[in-house]
C-alpha cells in the first residue's frame, strides 16, 4: 500500500480521515509491557477492583495513542510531527472493542501548524470514548512511502491451556492416584491441580517423603488420603488396584521411573490394559498458533512399527476430540511429501491415510506423508502442490519414532515458547506424565487434559468455549 501525505499548503479546513482498529487482549499486553503499567485494571483476566470479574480495561493512552496513526499514516500523513495532543476521556473501551479513530482538520497556523479535532468512538453503539485536538507540524515535503513491513511481535500467552483449565473447572474433581510424589515439584503439582479443583489427589509412597516435600512446599496435606507404599513398584501397584476399585479414574506420575509406573499399567493380571498400545501425546499450548499442536509419540514407542502407529493415530485423534477439535487433523511426517521407497515412514503414511479413508482409523483426517513445512503452513503446501483438507493445516502431528518427536517438542518448548501438557493414552485411564522441568502451567494443563478425556469417555463433557476475539 502507497502511502502519500498532504502538505501544509495542501491541507484544508474540513479534510477528514478516519481507520478502526479492533481492541484485543494483546494490544494490553503489548502496551503494558511498552509503557510498564501493569494495573491488573488493564491485564486481561484479572479482577483489578475486587468485583470478582476480569474488566480488560484499555489503557487511556493507548486508545489515545491510534490518533497518531491516523495522523502519521494518513493525514497529514508520512512526515507529521506532533506539537500538542489534549484528551477528554469520556467512556472507556475494553478489549474485544471495534473502535473508530478519526480526525479533521479545523484551522492552519503559521510555521505548518495544524489544528485538528481528534475522536476516538466505539463502532458496535457509536458512544464517544474520547475527543481532544491535536496540533501538528504538517509536513513541507510532498511524500510517498510504501506501507512499513514492520518485524512481527509475539505476545507469549497460552491461552489454549487457559481454555482448558477452565472449561474443566466446573467437572468434578477427577479422583487421581498420584504415584510417589516424594519431592516438592511432583507433590506441587498435584496439590495444585487440587487447588483448581481439577483432581481428587491419593497420594501413594512413602508418607515421611511425601510429608516432608509438603513441609518444603509449606502446604497443608492433611485434607488428602494418603496411601503408605515401601517402594515405588507397590505404589506403582496400589494406583492401578486403585483403579480397579473404582476409587481412581486417573494416574499421575510422581518422583518415579516412568519404566516403574508403566510396568504395573501393563502386566496381564491385574494391569490397564484395554488391546491398545499405550502412547504418549504431547499437547503443545504454541504461542501464535490457532490451536493446540498434538505430537505422538514423543515418549513411550521408540521405534514404532505400522501397527503400534494405527493405535498412535486413533489415541491422539480421540484425546483431540476431548480437548474440543472437532475433527482432528492429522499429518503423518516423514522428511518428504511423496511416498519414497527407501523412506519407509513414508510408506507407513501413505498406509495409515488409506486406512483412515476406509474407516480404519476414525473420529479424524489424516493425511501423510507430509514434510513439516507443508504439515502446518499453508503456502508451503500450496507451493509444493499438494491437494489435501489436512496439508497446511495440521492439528496433530505424527512423527516416526521417539528420537523425532522428542526432539520437536522440546524444539518448540524451548526455541518457540510453547508449554506442553503429556498424557499416557490406551490404558483404561489416563496417565498424566509431566517432567521435573515443567512449569505450573505445564502440570495444570495435563491434568485439565484428562479430566477432560475421562470426562468425554463418561458422557460429561462440557461444550466448549466460544471463540472470541477479545479472548485473543
Amino acid at each position: 500500500m502507497i502511502r502519500e501525505n498532504k502538505t501544509h499548503d495542501e491541507l484544508a479546513v474540513g479534510d477528514h480521515a478516519e481507520l478502526t482498529r479492533l481492541c484485543t487482549a494483546d494490544d494490553l499486553y503489548v502496551f503494558a509491557h511498552a509503557s510498564g503499567n501493569h494495573s491488573p485494571l488493564h491485564l486481561p483476566e484479572l479482577d483489578g477492583d475486587g468485583d470478582g470479574q476480569p474488566e480488560a480495561v484499555a489503557p487511556s493512552l493507548w486508545v489515545g495513542s491510534l490518533i497518531s496513526a491516523v495522523l502519521g499514516n494518513i493525514l497529514p500523513g508520512p512526515g507529521t510531527l506532533y506539537h500538542s495532543q489534549s484528551f477528554n476521556f469520556r467512556d472507556r473501551a475494553h478489549a474485544g472493542d471495534e473502535l473508530r479513530v478519526s480526525v479533521r482538520v479545523t484551522g492552519k497556523e503559521a510555521g505548518r501548524l495544524v489544528r485538528l479535532d481528534t475522536r476516538v468512538e466505539r463502532v458496535s453503539d457509536g458512544r464517544l470514548i474520547l475527543d481532544g485536538e491535536a496540533r501538528v507540524f504538517a509536513p513541507e515535503r510532498k511524500l510517498r512511502f510504501d506501507d512499513v513491513d514492520l518485524p512481527g511481535l509475539l505476545v507469549q500467552r497460552h491461552v489454549h491451556f487457559d481454555r482448558m483449565v477452565r472449561r474443566a473447572g466446573p467437572l468434578a474433581p477427577i479422583p487421581t492416584a498420584v504415584v510417589a510424589p516424594e519431592e516438592p515439584n511432583s507433590l506441587g503439582g498435584a496439590l495444585l491441580a487440587a487447588e483448581e479443583t481439577l483432581i481428587a489427589p491419593l497420594l501413594i509412597g512413602d508418607p515421611a517423603r511425601i510429608r516432608a516435600a509438603a513441609e518444603a512446599l509449606g502446604k497443608d496435606i492433611s485434607g488428602h488420603e494418603l496411601i503408605a507404599a515401601r517402594t515405588h513398584a507397590e505404589a506403582a501397584a496400589l494406583a492401578v488396584a486403585l483403579v480397579h476399585e473404582g476409587r481412581a479414574r486417573a494416574l499421575m506420575k510422581g518422583h518415579l521411573h516412568t519404566d516403574e509406573l508403566l510396568a504395573a499399567v501393563l502386566r496381564r493380571d491385574g494391569g490397564l490394559r484395554t488391546g491398545r498400545r499405550l502412547t504418549h501425546v504431547f499437547v503443545m499450548d504454541v504461542p501464535g498458533l490457532p490451536s493446540p499442536l498434538l505430537i505422538s509419540d514423543a515418549a513411550i514407542n521408540i521405534a514404532p512399527d505400522l501397527e503400534t502407529k494405527v493405535d498412535i493415530v486413533q489415541n491422539a485423534i480421540d484425546l483431540a476430540l476431548s480437548i474440543g477439535i472437532d475433527e482432528p487433523k492429522v499429518g503423518i511426517l516423514s522428511a518428504v511429501e511423496t511416498v519414497n521407497l527407501k523412506i519407509p515412514s513414508s510408506i507407513d503414511a501413505a498406509i495409515l491415510s488409506k486406512m483412515a479413508e476406509r474407516g480404519q482409523i476414525r473420529g479424524g483426517l489424516v493425511d501423510g506423508p507430509l514434510a513439516m513445512d507443508n504439515a502446518i503452513d499453508l503456502d508451503a503446501a500450496r507451493t509444493k502442490g499438494i491437494k489435501s483438507l489436512v496439508a497446511g493445516r495440521a492439528e496433530v502431528l505424527v512423527v516416526p519414532n521417539l528420537d523425532s518427536g522428542n526432539m520437536l517438542a522440546k524444539e518448540l518448548t524451548f526455541i518457540a515458547h510453547a508449554e506442553g501438557a503429556g498424557v499416557v493414552m490406551g490404558a483404561q485411564v489416563p496417565i498424566i506424565l509431566t517432567s521435573r522441568s515443567d512449569g505450573d502451567e505445564a502440570r495444570l494443563a495435563s491434568c485439565a487434559v484428562a479430566a477432560l478425556h475421562q470426562a468425554r469417555l463418561s458422557g460429561e463433557l462440557p461444550a466448549p468455549e466460544p471463540e472470541t476475539r477479545a479472548a485473543e
